[in-house]
Order: C-alpha cells, then structure tokens, then sequence
C-alpha cells in the first residue's frame, strides 16, 4: 500500500446552476461600483427550471436594471434555448431587494474603536471602517504551482474554464452550458504531489451524442491539452460522462444557489473555510475582502521563501475595525520560528476593512471575473495575486528576528 494521502478537488463551468448565480450576483455588484464606489451591496439568486430570484440589501445612490443585467450574463453564459435548460430570454425574473439595515450601516461606517474621534469630525471614510460582519476567514499559498495554489483545485479549474472554451469555440458544437470536473491527485508522506489517481469530466450535451464519441472527444480536447503528461501513469482513472448520459442540465435539472461553491472558489478543500459566501458582497463584508487580504499575506510569504506553505487565519467582530485573531500556520515548512510569523504578517498588512480595500483597490468593477474558475487565479486585475510584497517582507522578518533576540 502505497504511503502518503490522496486529495481530491472539484471545479464547475460557467454554466452551472450555482455558478449562473454566483455571476449574476457579482455582475450585480460590478454594475452598482460603476456608478457609485461607495455601493453596499449583499446580493443573492436562486434560479430553477425557468425562474430567477435576486434578493438581498443595497445602499447605494446608483440606478442599475437589476432584470436586464441579469438576463444579459445568462445569455453571456450560454443559456439562449430553452432546449440548454434555460433560456435568457423568456425566463422569469423576480426581484426582492431592499434597503441595508441602518443597524449594519453604524458599524461599518464607525468602526467601535473610532466611534468618538469619528463624531468629533478627526476622522472619517474608509479608516474609520468597521467590519461588515463577524467570521472566520482563511487565506492559502504553497510551492506547488506557478501561481502557489494547490495542484488538485488548480488542474480541476483549468479543465472546467477548457471546457468551456471548447464549446464556445464550436470545437465541439454539442456541448451545452452546464459541467463539472474533478481531479484526485497522490501525495507522498512528505506531501509532495505525485500523479493524479482520478480525473472526472461530466459535460452537459446535445441529445443523440453517442457516448463513446463524447468521450474520444473530451479526453482529446479538454483533458490532454490541460493536464501535463508528468502526473499521468497507466493507473490513473478517467471518467467521462459516467452515468452515460447528460442530456438535461442547467436550472431545468438542478436548483442554483448563490455561495453553493465556496469550496470551488477558494483552495479545493485543502484547507477549512470560515464559511462565508464571496459573490455579490461588496468589499465591506469582510468575508470576502478579508478572505482576498489572507491570500495576498500568504501568497507574499511563500513567494518570499518564508515557508513553503502557509495558511493565514483573520476573525472579526461586526463594527470593529482590527482583527479580534491573527492565526498563522506554515505546517513545519517555515524558515524562521513561526512564533515571529504572526507579528510578521500584523506589521506588514493593513488588516482593518478600510486597509484592505484600500491596499487591494476593491471598489472597483472587478468581481463579475471571480465567480468563475476560482477566485485566486492568475490575474493582473486581482491586486491579491501579486507578489509585490516580497521584499518588505523580508526585510520585516530581519527587523522582528533582531528584536525578539
């Protein structure tokens, strides 16, 4: 028996139920920054069979038509044709959206800390900030990929989006919206990735594809241009389409939901997951901002050769404006003491919600482009995967090492 463990992860295509909701909750939020950076925005959709549902709370002076927007990202994701599982053109829209909780406003506006300086005019705006909400947030890096997240969720995002462009392209005109993919992949005992056990793609087709066509067709051109030769042996197991058959997708066959896929978004399951839904939350809610602001500190840290892998941990309180915790764990592979760690990543980021959107330039129209594929991914418009960090946090572990002795 072979020593070690196995990680398996997921990834699903633009046109799945739940992601269909994710990006309209998030296009929904693009819109409202276009016109007012300052929007509070905590949206949310359920679509099923030819109905649409978009919930949530806004504070925001911009006019947006919220059904149109809606009916264009649909389409945008494939679903034109009633015969896909849904068509953007005669679904049913409804719309249930009112204003932000003045009881949530204080809070954000005045952080608990700045309450009296803020009323007496010596401080205002985004410093003042407090947490949109309480939570735990987790943020991950590691060395074993270019762009340091985990291989299973990386390999499994890239074959969902090559899935997808495959069918755009018309490279195989019967594919339909809807799929998913699946990688397993072994590690040995020091967890260094071997191969890749398992490889799962369920694509949704036209009706009279014979399996055994669909099945040449994805491994030839979604499966062998995606993954590297290096992780495949004679032993790994691929399955195509295994229930034989899928014809039927899209809301017609399965219920979506807005923050169904947090596992998806973020690392694969490699690490825990404080729970919180990104889509449609402006940057207020620090269950994304905050969750984008640990990605950044842990990406920068590994980048830096301060350890090989880390996961960053950052709690908060509604209405208060530092982090209640700061929890830092490299899993034995740090290059200096991981006590220092903590103080490391306190002196060198901003963790207060006006510091984070501030360093990460959140209020900006980016987030339509996150809710699909993972929202760490290789992107010059995501200032939470840059590196730019590398040397002030080498130089700060230096100054934290002297001072600690």
């Amino acid at each position: 028996m072979m020593k070690g463990i196995q990680i398996t992860s997921e990834s699903v295509t633009e046109g799945h139920p739940d992601k269909l909701c994710d990006q309209i909750s998030d296009g929904l939020l693009d819109a409202f920054l276009r016109q007012d950076k300052d929007a509070k925005v905590a949206l949310e959709c359920m679509i099923a069979k030819d109905a649409l549902m978009i919930a949530g709370e806004i504070r925001s002076s911009a006019e947006v038509d919220v059904p149109q927007i809606a009916r264009n990202i649909i389409a945008a994701a494939g679903y034109d044709d009633l015969a896909k599982g849904f068509d953007s053109k005669i679904c049913l829209i409804l719309t249930n959206i009112h204003q932000q909780s003045p009881d949530i406003s204080i809070g954000v506006d005045t952080a608990y800390e700045y309450r009296g300086e803020a009323v007496s005019g010596q401080l205002s705006g985004q410093k003042a900030m407090g947490a949109g909400d309480q939570g735990i947030m987790y943020g991950y890096a590691c060395s074993e990929t270019a762009n340091l997240m985990p291989l299973p969720i990386s390999l499994a995002n890239r074959l969902a989006q090559k899935l997808a462009e495959v069918r755009k392209s018309k490279l195989l005109d019967y594919l339909y919206p809807d799929g998913k993919t699946q990688v397993t992949v072994q590690y040995d005992e020091q967890h260094r990735p071997l191969h890749i056990t398992s490889i799962v793609v369920s694509a949704q087709h036209r009706e009279g594809i014979p399996q055994d066509v669909l099945a040449n067709d994805l491994y030839e051109k979604v499966i062998l241009p995606v993954i590297p030769a290096v992780w495949l042996t004679e032993q790994t197991r691929i399955l195509i389409n295994p229930t034989g058959r899928f014809v039927v997708g899209g809301p017609l066959g399965d219920t979506g939901l807005t923050g169904r896929k947090i596992i998806v978004d973020t690392y694969g399951g490699v690490i825990p997951h404080g729970g919180g839904a990104f889509s449609g939350k402006d940057p207020s809610k620090v269950d994304r901002s905050a969750a984008y602001m640990c990605r950044y500190a842990a990406k920068n840290l590994v980048a830096a050769g301060l350890a090989e892998k880390c996961q960053i941990a950052l709690s908060y309180a509604i209405g208060v404006a530092a982090p209640v915790s700061v929890y830092v764990d490299t899993f034995g592979t740090e290059a200096i003491p991981q006590y220092l760690l903590p103080t490391i990543v306190k002196t060198a980021f901003d963790l207060t919600p006006g510091g984070i959107i501030k360093t990460l330039d959140l209020q900006r129209p980016i987030y339509k482009k996150t809710a699909v594929y993972g929202h760490f991914k290789a992107d010059a418009s995501f200032p939470w995967e840059q590196t730019d960090m590398v040397e002030l946090l080498t130089a700060t572990a230096v100054q934290i090492r002297k001072k600690s002795g």
